[in-house]
């Protein structure tokens, strides 16, 4: 029979030695199980925010040899635009050399005999000055286009431009042409005409008001250096020249802005500097 002095001796020392193989918790341990207690947002909130964030990234500026906003390489668009000068300022010379040799020849227009080229029987300032205009008027209908963000869709073809030259061309010739009671009854005739082409082939409010503002604009100067004695109509009804005349400039207007238009087409956008 057992002792009851060893029975609590053993039980003392049972007791001992289970806590003696306890873990003791320091200062470290108690810290992290608090912080394991806190969770992860509580220690963010302790830290506080960062000191440095990192920036946000913008968008890439393109580089020397790179492409700029408007999807092409920075140089394109100043590239197209030499082109379609030079090609308007062609077309307006040839225009200027045979519709001017057709008013010459019926005694529409008449100049000093000093100024007078051989080729063509036109002053040699008329090609140049019709040539840069018809530049001028034909960049700038696309771009009045592209500003107001009205795209020109109408008949854009190569085959639609041509029959508008033709027109033009046709109602150039009826103005020296045909024979009527009196002026007032061909510059009506030619009005209508006129009007026609701009609603067959354009059917735009910027190109009836550029082809308004061309036609006034032409005259004014035309007015000028008929004035000025530079040359001269016969027969004039309207100051110095021809009421039909601002006709001819309407459609002559609208004619090459449908040219402009149409070398417009697919051009790369113009590049921005932002």
């Amino acid at each position: 029979m057992p002792r009851l002095d060893d029975h609590c001796w053993s039980c003392s020392c049972a007791q001992g030695a289970r806590h003696r193989s306890l873990p003791r918790a320091g200062p470290g341990g108690l810290a992290a199980k608090v912080g394991d207690m806190l969770g992860p947002a509580a220690l963010a909130a302790r830290r506080g925010p960062d000191p440095d964030p990192a920036p946000a990234r913008g968008p890439r500026s393109p580089g020397p040899g790179g492409r700029g906003a408007g999807g092409g390489p920075p140089g394109s668009w100043h590239h197209h635009l030499v082109q379609r000068s030079l090609v308007l300022f062609s077309v307006g010379v040839v225009l200027a050399l045979v519709l001017n040799l057709l008013q010459v020849q019926r005694n529409v227009t008449l100049f000093p005999e000093e100024v007078i080229a051989t080729i063509f029987s036109s002053a040699w300032w008329v090609p140049p000055c019709c040539g840069t205009a018809a530049a001028v008027v034909g960049l700038l209908y696309p771009c009045i286009d592209s500003h107001l963000g009205e795209p020109h869709k109408f008949k854009r073809e190569w085959a639609s431009v041509m029959r508008c030259v033709a027109v033009f061309v046709g109602i150039n010739h009826a103005s020296a042409k045909l024979d009527f009671a009196n002026n007032v009854q061909l510059s009506l005739t030619l009005a209508a005409l006129s009007l026609g082409l701009w609603w067959t082939f354009d059917r735009s409010r910027s190109g009836l008001g550029l082809g308004i503002t061309i036609a006034f604009l032409a005259t004014l100067i035309t007015q000028l250096l008929v004035y000025n004695g530079v040359y001269q109509y016969t027969s004039p009804d309207f100051l110095y020249i021809r009421s039909w005349l601002p006709c001819i400039f309407f459609s002559g207007g609208v004619t090459v802005g449908n040219i402009g238009r149409q070398l417009a087409m697919g051009v790369p956008e113009k590049p921005h500097s932002d």
